[in-house]
């Protein structure tokens, strides 16, 4: 593999991880109520996530997907119930603190990091637009026959840590603005725009159609 084919993977994978989704989000409301290490934690799924998204488009389980009808809407629709619900659960976190004024406390029971980590995991495992980039743009960076399994891991490896840096560095940012995080109309705000957020993005996976 030719490094000019591994530095635009690179800078094409950057474009994907810095742009708005889940994942931000996800983040974005974890750090404030659940601290630091919870934020790194949903970072570990992250990464987690994406060694499945790679791993399925290697072993050419993403074209077996897209080929049966069937099984591609199954893991779509499951996908686009999990970021519904999600958001659903968002949108009434954020109606039932419409009360609240002035700060609010972290949360009294916060994440564990295995929770954390899981829904990091599910996060981007169920990624619509992560799951559209291993079905569509990966493979044309696999030479079926040519590129070998240890070669198109390393684009997974280099995938991975772009987003572990990226969000990484938003943990940081968040854990400095916590005061300003926990603020109650910030929250609510917050978590507003994550229900949206959320169901916007199982919708568009629940209506995606794949043009293979």
């Amino acid at each position: 593999m030719a490094w000019s084919e591994i530095v635009t993977f690179a800078f094409v994978a950057s474009l994907l991880v810095m742009s708005p989704g889940p994942n931000g989000v996800l983040i974005a409301k974890t750090v404030p109520t659940s601290g630091r290490a919870a934020g790194f934690a949903n970072v570990a799924g992250f990464v987690t996530g994406f060694y499945l998204h790679g791993a399925m488009a290697i072993l050419g389980l993403s074209i077996l997907l897209v080929q049966s009808a069937t099984a591609f809407a199954i893991i779509k629709y499951l996908g686009a119930a999990y970021l519904c619900w999600i958001g659903i659960k968002a949108l009434v976190a954020a109606w039932q603190g419409v009360a609240t004024i002035g700060k609010i406390d972290p949360a009294k029971k916060q994440r564990t990091l295995l929770k954390a980590y899981i829904e990091g995991l599910l996060t981007n495992a169920l990624n619509p637009k992560v799951s559209m980039f291993y079905l569509a743009a990966f493979p044309q960076f696999i030479t079926l026959g040519e590129t070998t399994p240890s070669a198109s891991f390393l684009l997974v490896f280099i995938h991975s840590m772009i987003n572990a840096l990226w969000f990484g560095a938003m943990v940081l940012l968040m854990s400095r603005l916590t005061s300003i995080a926990r603020n109650g109309t910030f929250q609510r705000w917050l978590k507003g725009l994550t229900g949206v957020v959320f169901i916007g993005f199982g919708a568009k996976l629940a209506t995606y159609k794949p043009n293979f």
